[in-house]
């Protein structure tokens, strides 16, 4: 039998993992600077919430709250700071920034972790191409902290400095799966589930049949996208069918694309933005549709922040993205797992 590892706080495991910790702090110090240097104001969003966020596979940590007389409110933990920067930005800030901690339950592995940091940061009246430059910057920013020319994970390499690869979501499946992913969208957003699971099917991808457009949709891009992207160079994938794209708005070339981005380094997803959906009434039908599927999958369903809606009814025109910074460390520092780079990770559960 394999004798077990030492626990992350034993003084030799200790010491072989506090240089990745140091590079760490030395980065999120360089990201902060430069956010400041921009005129970015540093928020701090509440991790209680009503609402973790209405995605249909996004899984929270839920609690209840009992007030001085006795009565329960069910609160839950944040998976992202959105929906209170974005109030932020309706009470009138126009560029902020969150180092935040957030939780997402069923997530664990390589490149998941229960409590993880998020770098989030929204930038009103400005266009979501301009996240595109700061995501790059920091790309940058993050190896020249970390002292070296190249991002690395698991024998994957990408060059931090090189002009990113502009890739749309059409030309990646065109180009990996040969579908052509526009015929199978309607120009009011519709979706053609069967045609999709057709051209899959064609491709040599599995597909189940209670798989809806959606599931088909992540089949094929964690298949035959994802594993070519960010090698060499990074790459931003974008315009993103509406109905994979919950809080963005429509791209006004094509409406059945979104404005909405990821930002990959090494075959690692890093980085998701949006220009930002101001929409209320769009907003909540978008929810609505979200919690349904996920009460379809998993037999519950989060409630709506009514607060979130009416703040979005005054938030400016704004883009907005979110970086998980734990999986830049790591590519910055060629760690293997995500809590190579966690000064404390969560006790992992029994079996």
């Amino acid at each position: 039998m394999a004798e077990a590892a030492s626990p992350w706080w034993a003084p030799t495991r200790h010491a072989d993992r506090r240089p990745r910790l140091m590079l760490r702090n030395r980065i999120a110090a360089a990201t902060r600077a430069w956010f400041a240097a921009r005129d970015f104001v540093e928020v701090e969003a509440a991790c209680l919430q009503v609402s973790p966020g209405n995605e249909a596979h996004l899984s929270a940590f839920s609690t209840v709250a009992i007030g001085a007389g006795g009565t329960a409110t069910p609160l839950h933990l944040h998976t992202s700071p959105e929906f209170a920067c974005k109030k932020l930005l309706a009470a009138g800030e126009t560029r902020l920034f969150s180092l935040a901690r957030v939780f997402r339950n069923r997530e664990r592995g390589p490149l998941h972790h229960p409590e993880f940091t998020m770098l989030e940061w929204y930038r009103a009246g400005e266009s979501y191409t301009a996240l595109m430059r700061d995501g790059a910057d920091l790309l940058a920013l993050a190896a020249e902290n970390a002292g070296v020319r190249r991002l690395a994970w698991r024998g994957h390499e990408a060059d931090p400095f090189a002009e990113p690869e502009r890739v749309t979501l059409a030309e990646a499946f065109d180009r990996h799966a040969g579908i052509d992913l526009l015929a199978r969208i309607a120009h009011d957003g519709t979706t053609d589930r069967d045609g999709l699971a057709a051209d899959a099917s064609r491709a040599g991808i599995r597909i189940a049949p209670d798989d809806t457009f959606a599931d088909v949709f992540s089949r094929v891009l964690v298949a035959r996208i994802e594993p070519h992207l960010g090698l060499g160079r990074p790459t931003i994938l974008c315009e993103y069918p509406v109905s994979e794209a919950a809080l963005a708005r429509p791209s006004p070339g094509d409406s059945r694309v979104a404005e909405r981005f990821e930002l990959y380094a090494c075959g690692v997803e890093l980085a998701n933005a949006f220009g930002e959906l101001t929409d209320p009434v769009e907003q909540r039908r978008r929810f609505e549709e979200e919690m349904d599927e996920k009460y379809r999958v998993y037999g519950e369903r989060y409630p709506i922040d009514e607060d979130f809606l009416a703040a979005l009814a005054l938030m400016p025109e704004a883009s907005g993205i979110a970086l998980g910074f734990d999986r830049l460390v790591m590519l910055a520092c060629g760690a293997g797992r995500i809590e190579d780079v966690l000064w404390t990770p969560v006790a992992e559960t029994a079996p």
